[in-house]
């Protein structure tokens, strides 16, 4: 697991993504955007998660790929793997994503190894 987060912070660092010297937080599109992921229901569908983006318009790219890195760790945290089967997604077309609330919403399913 360790390996696949060095990975993902190797990844990061090629795509423009910055992570801080003086914390652990990472920029994207140079912006910190507030993110979290948690499970749809644990006991029904375990590998069904959403993720939350806060501060959209900041930047529409950077939050969807803050989103994208934030949907990432929780399938590699939980499942050991860093694929994920989208619904709504870093990929969906602009006029198709959920924003409520400066809040950008993903859903997404990690796809077992």
């Amino acid at each position: 697991m360790l390996g696949a987060l060095a990975a993902i912070s190797f990844v990061a660092a090629c795509s423009g993504v910055g992570i801080s010297s003086s914390s652990d937080r990472v920029f994207f599109d140079g912006h910190y955007f507030r993110a979290k992921a948690k499970p749809v229901d644990k006991k029904v569908t375990p590998t069904e998660f959403t993720v939350v983006v806060n501060d959209v318009s900041a930047s529409l790219d950077g939050a969807r790929e803050a989103g994208r890195f934030e949907g990432t760790k929780f399938c590699i945290y939980n499942f050991g793997t860093s694929q994920i089967l989208w619904k709504v997604g870093p990929d969906t077309d602009p006029q198709a994503l959920s924003i409520v609330d400066d809040k950008l919403t993903f859903t997404g399913a990690c796809q077992r190894p």
